[in-house]
């Protein structure tokens, strides 16, 4: 799905307002299989103060309330558990909670290539958590292991593959890789950490929706990923075996969005936080991984979702706009925050609910309607 930008009129102030998301003009086709719809996160260009006017100052928008942020989640490991959270910081390449940040963390073969629940489904039941200033690695039955917050600069730093693509990360030490390749019991691995000096991947690179500008370091494409209660709801109603939001995991779980409303969003605003659909992303075997037994069923949801001819499952990806980059540098709370958008009609603009608190929290959801 295009990204379609919008532009500002110089002269046009509104010091009361705040732009929030965009529906696109034209309705999108819905995907047989689950998909994730893909979105690029924007820090709020057009925040307060901004012009409401769209492209060639035609139309505006008003904006209208579409959901609540429920839940946030962090995934550190790729492929492993996830941490949920209060309040996560909005960075160009993930959410961040204190010293954890979203897939900073990648676990390698001998050849340096990366390891997934795809392969490895017991992945999902390894955590890493940070408490006191230490990093812990756990997982049922296992005696929990410490690490460092910073790793040692003396450890080496390895050339690794992500869908082929190279990127660097440093080892975290042969304790990590022995107590992983103990745990999986199938061959010998280890853990790496990805930091901030380092050159992250290209979205593009992975898929040609992305923008040149679009970074990440050890996700598959895309920092931020959304899905909707409403929709998990409907697809749980067709299977004998309820599957969790874990199975999907995304970053930002949404509540009070009517079923399969986000297929149709361009834009969206969380707080100040302006976030923008980029594409749809077909669900892979991970989804089968039981987040609770790390047993790898290969067929539901898969299997129901490919059946379903109407409507999809959506997840969303989101990476910074042209421009927003000063705001970006803000902390943004998502949880508790209301979702909105604006409708393009002639009306004037209405004010909008926004906290000023500037992280990720719960609250409302709005976006642009057109």
């Amino acid at each position: 799905m295009g990204a379609a930008g919008s532009s500002t009129l110089p002269g046009h102030r509104l010091p009361e307002l705040r732009l929030r998301l965009a529906l696109p003009a034209w309705a999108q086709s819905r995907a047989a299989c689950f998909v994730a719809a893909a979105l690029g996160l924007a820090a709020a260009a057009a925040a307060l103060g901004a012009t409401a006017w769209s492209t060639g100052g035609q139309l505006r928008r008003r904006l209208r309330q579409v959901g609540t942020v429920a839940q946030l989640w962090i995934y550190p490991i790729k492929s492993c558990k996830g941490v949920p959270v209060n309040e996560a910081e909005c960075t160009k390449v993930g959410l961040r909670s204190g010293h954890l940040r979203d897939r900073f963390w990648l676990i390698i073969n001998e050849e340096g290539n990366m390891v997934t629940a795809r392969q490895e489904p017991r992945l999902v039941l390894i955590s890493l958590t940070c408490e006191n200033d230490s990093l812990t690695l756990s997982a049922a039955y296992t005696q929990d292991l410490n690490l460092p917050i910073e790793t040692p600069t003396t450890n080496v730093v390895r050339k690794c593959r992500v869908h082929g693509f190279e990127i660097e990360g440093r080892d975290c030490g042969d304790e990590a890789a022995q107590w992983i390749t103990s745990f999986l019991k199938t061959q010998p691995y280890r853990l790496v950490h990805f930091e901030p000096h380092m050159r992250p991947r290209n979205s593009k690179d992975k898929l040609d929706y992305f923008r040149p500008t679009d970074k990440i370091p050890y996700a598959d494409a895309s920092p931020f990923m959304i899905l909707s209660e409403a929709s998990l709801a409907d697809l749980n109603s067709r299977l004998d075996k309820k599957v969790k939001v874990n199975n999907f995991r995304p970053n930002i779980v949404l509540s009070g969005c009517g079923l399969y409303e986000e297929d149709s969003w361009n834009k969206i605003f969380i707080g100040d936080v302006e976030m923008k659909r980029i594409m749809a992303c077909g669900r892979c075997i991970l989804t089968t991984v039981d987040p609770d037994t790390g047993i790898m069923d290969r067929k539901e949801p898969l299997e129901t979702l490919r059946r379903r001819t109407e409507d999809s499952l959506t997840l969303c990806i989101f990476s910074p706009e042209a421009g927003s980059q000063k705001n970006l540098k803000k902390l943004k709370k998502l949880k508790n925050k209301i979702i909105k958008k604006t409708e393009e009609t002639g009306p004037p603009f209405s004010p909008v609910l926004s906290s000023s608190v500037p992280l990720l929290t719960q609250g409302w959801i709005t976006d642009f309607h057109q």
